[in-house]
């Protein structure tokens, strides 16, 4: 071993998507997932997930507070510019400052 990790150890990243607008303090009680808002008002969840358990923690959070589950989408790293413009039809510089930090 040579202490690097390989593709399949590395952190994958998703955007998750709930119903109903979550205050951004929420973000360290999602295992510190950026939170950001479309023009829906729904809630954006974005960030490195380390594996499938910790998938699957943060939709248990997500169930176990009422939440309705809209959508969950893998993406790239450099994606969350992005992403930022899909939902919010620009890039506001906050918004895409935060998502980039956690997708780094």
């Amino acid at each position: 071993m040579d202490g690097q990790r390989s593709a399949d150890d590395m952190p994958v990243h998703y955007l998750i998507q709930v119903r109903g607008t979550l205050d951004p303090r929420w973000s360290a009680w999602f295992d510190q997932l950026a939170i950001s808002h479309d023009a829906e008002g729904n809630t954006l969840l974005v960030g490195p997930i380390i594996d499938q358990a910790a998938l699957y923690g943060v939709l248990r959070k997500i169930r176990d507070g009422g939440m309705l589950l809209l959508s969950v989408n893998r993406v790239e790293p450099g994606q969350a510019r992005r992403e930022c413009r899909r939902v919010h039809g620009h890039a506001s510089r906050s918004a895409v400052e935060m998502l980039e930090q956690h997708m780094a």
